[in-house]
């Protein structure tokens, strides 16, 4: 029988719907991706069940390495991805801009005529991927403050920026990409 480390590696991550057995493994990748903020294993249990359709989990080697929870935001044409995470092992591979390409292109987000987030100003990497993500399906960018340190947070909270991009139609995503 074959070591383990024998096995070779794929690096080309398997990108899908989570489930709620997938619950605990999204909790233990955000709690080690600092500065995300850290929800209850319950919330993210919760998540990968009722808005499995907005919520992406990557896989390599069989291990969650990437998460992205969202949602449509009711009565709006308006995804909201509420957290992106990957983990050190998944470094490097372009993860979390495929995992919002595979995200916009469900058929649960067909009517998202905008991707909204919110990212503190101190985040580089959130603002890296938001703003690499725009060029690439060429949307435009724009932020303003949103939830804010003194009136939302009671000051225990840095302000979080409301991010805007624009989403190419459905049919121009697919020729973008």
């Amino acid at each position: 029988m074959a070591e383990h480390s024998d096995i070779p590696r794929t690096r080309k991550p398997l990108l899908r719907k989570p489930d709620a057995t997938d619950g605990a493994a999204i909790w233990e990748l955000v709690k080690d991706c600092k500065p995300l903020d850290e929800n209850s294993m319950y919330c993210n249990l919760v998540q990968a069940e009722h808005f499995r359709d907005t919520c992406v989990v990557a896989e390599l080697d069989g291990e969650i390495v990437g998460w992205i929870s969202g949602h449509m935001i009711p009565d709006k044409d308006e995804l909201f991805v509420w957290q992106v995470a990957v983990g050190g092992k998944a470094r490097g591979l372009g993860l979390g801009k495929l995992m919002l390409i595979e995200l916009i292109e469900r058929d649960a987000c067909d009517g998202a005529t905008h991707l909204k987030t919110t990212i503190t100003r101190d985040n580089d990497a959130s603002w890296g991927l938001f703003k690499s993500f725009a060029r690439s399906i060429g949307g435009s960018l724009t932020d303003v403050p949103h939830y804010t340190r003194d009136i939302h947070f009671e000051g225990r909270h840095d302000t979080e920026h409301l991010v805007s991009i624009t989403l190419p139609a459905a049919d121009g995503l697919k020729r973008a990409a």
